[in-house]
């Protein structure tokens, strides 16, 4: 790998995190900052925040690439939704607005996109050469697509209808802590929609992400799916990872 050190920041709704990533051993370089982002939470606010954590590691990053992760879907550079963020961010040119403000070019991707490529890379998907699905249980259901190592960006599978309902209304983690579901009323939930899921992708292995994977022993023993389904790994540190990944291929590639 030509660029062995990059930076990964991962905006979230509570807070912004970034690292020195050490590519060749898919984990920190450095000890992990982080800010809260701003309770107003426009791409200006939040790109200020961006650019203090870009400015302390500075020094060790050099010219090396960065990346940042972003709870929307990102084309080309514009951000066309807003989850747990401010709602300007919808159709704006965020990239553009990251660049112009840290006076340097980075890359911008969907948070569970990063987290996906970094568990192929890393992780629970290391070394798989098919078709991956990961799928982060969170707040809402966050997914990403990676076929024999490539992105397919944006898949956003949380939002399947499923009998009459958005996915996510049901089977997010969160669902289950507001409607104080217990596991066994939760499971049947999770079953309806990772069957869904194989049978539109007939994926090789399915990845669960999001804070509730560490309770994984709890739920996926008991789902019935001819894919093999298995947690994430690397847990809140995907997204940062997987940022400074995509920023080392996209300067690969120019």
């Amino acid at each position: 790998m030509a660029t062995q050190f990059a930076l990964g920041i991962d905006i979230g709704g509570s807070g912004i995190k970034g690292a020195l990533v050490d590519l060749e051993a898919g984990d920190f370089a450095t000890e992990r900052m982080r800010i809260d982002t701003p309770q107003d939470s426009t791409p200006a606010n939040v790109a200020a925040v961006v650019g203090e954590i870009v400015t302390n590691f500075a020094d060790q990053l050099g010219d090396g690439p960065i990346g940042l992760t972003i709870p929307a879907i990102v084309q080309h550079g514009v951000t066309l939704s807003a989850a747990n963020i401010h709602p300007s961010w919808v159709n704006c040119p965020a990239e553009k607005i990251f660049e112009d403000a840290l006076g340097r070019d980075v890359v911008l991707v969907n948070d569970a996109d990063a987290a996906g490529v970094a568990e192929v890379q890393f992780g629970a998907a290391k070394g798989n050469p098919g078709l991956v699905i990961m799928t982060t249980l969170g707040t809402g259901i966050g997914s990403a697509i990676i076929h024999r190592g490539a992105l397919v960006p944006n898949s956003e599978l949380g939002h399947l209808e499923i009998d009459g309902y958005d996915a996510e209304k049901r089977a997010a983690a969160s669902v289950r802590t507001r409607e104080g579901l217990s596991w066994e009323d939760y499971i049947p939930r999770l079953q309806r929609y990772y069957e869904t899921v194989e049978f539109l992708f007939s994926p090789d292995l399915m990845v669960v992400g999001g804070g509730v994977s560490k309770k994984a022993d709890k739920f996926l023993p008991q789902l019935k799916l001819r894919t093999p389904i298995v947690p994430a790994v690397l847990q809140n540190r995907a997204g940062i990872i997987g940022a400074a990944c995509l920023a080392v291929e996209k300067v690969a590639q120019n």
